[in-house]
């Protein structure tokens, strides 16, 4: 797919860094952004209504079928809200008696079971450099039964970030930002229990999203980095001095507007991408009918996209 024919729009937001964006059943967008607000957004006239404060910083979220929304917060962990009345309700802090500083993605099942990430366990979102250059496998991905019950469903992974969960809740796929790659993980069937590279990625992947058809998207937010490979080669003890250079030390991510979807197999479906400097560092992509939009850690809007019809 050639991205420059596109049909492109910027949504602009009172608040920066909409670290990711989901569809709510009115096709409105949600978004978390650095100040703690959650945002209900008009993809069509641009109205903003603020819906709560978390008093953390809000990442992944998921709506549910009742209009509630789950909300991935670092440092607070898991969170629900009720976006009538403003009510927040925290729904996990820790596991096995140690704090979630970075819970990263969430997505829900029919059933109430809600599976969620967590990053790492060693920094919050703020430190989030530091994880990716030391590239220790601490990130992990859970499930949180109906009932309150949770558990850990994979762990030393590559700074576990976006979630995307097959529409029959078979499998799921978890993105792994330091390792360039999407793993799925397989919930029912004969296979329930393993895991298995679903695609391998030539950038960091960040959230992800399941389409109404079935196609898992990936917000790509920088190129691989060759710098970042050497770094990851060298002995632990240099990862981490480097991980507390100056961040103008460190290897800087290129600017690029960058999202894929990939089929149930894994194969690409689409890969779109911008290399004109408008748009950088996607961490969020969901697709609502033919509309495509993406959210981004540095920037102060919602970037969209028309897919073409076939």
């Amino acid at each position: 797919m050639q991205a420059a024919a596109l049909r492109t729009r910027i949504i602009p937001l009172p608040g920066q860094a909409p670290e990711d964006v989901v569809t709510d059943r009115e096709g409105h967008l949600i978004v978390g952004v650095n100040d703690g607000r959650i945002l209900r957004v008009d993809p069509q006239s641009g109205k903003v209504q603020t819906l709560a404060n978390t008093g953390g910083r809000p990442l992944g979220l998921e709506v549910l079928p009742d209009g509630h929304i789950l909300i991935c917060d670092s440092p607070k962990g898991l969170l629900e809200l009720d976006p009538v009345t403003g009510t927040l309700k925290t729904l996990v802090q820790e596991y096995a008696g140690r704090p979630l500083p970075f819970c990263s993605n969430v997505v829900a099942a029919e059933d109430g079971t809600i599976y969620f990430s967590s990053s790492t366990d060693r920094y919050t979102v703020h430190e989030w450099r530091k994880d990716i250059v030391e590239n220790i496998p601490t990130g992990r991905l859970f499930r949180r039964h109906a009932a309150g019950h949770i558990e850990q469903l994979l762990g030393e992974l590559f700074f576990a970030n976006g979630l995307a969960l097959a529409h029959d809740a078979s499998w799921i796929v978890v993105a792994e930002t330091g390792a360039y790659r999407l793993r799925r993980v397989w919930l029912k069937g004969p296979k329930a229990g393993r895991s298995e590279i679903f695609a391998e990625l030539p950038a960091f992947p960040d959230n992800c999203s399941m389409s109404a058809d079935g196609l898992v998207w990936v917000a790509l937010a920088s190129p691989r980095n060759p710098a970042v490979d050497r770094l990851h080669k060298l002995p632990l003890p240099i990862r981490k001095l480097a991980a507390r250079l100056p961040a103008a030390l460190q290897p800087a991510p290129k600017r690029i507007t960058w999202a894929m979807a990939f089929d149930a197999e894994g194969r690409v479906v689409h890969d779109c991408q911008w290399t004109d400097a408008e748009y950088g560092m996607v961490t969020g992509v969901c697709q609502h009918g033919s509309s495509v939009y993406l959210s981004s850690l540095v920037e102060q809007s919602i970037f969209t996209f028309e897919l073409p019809s076939d």
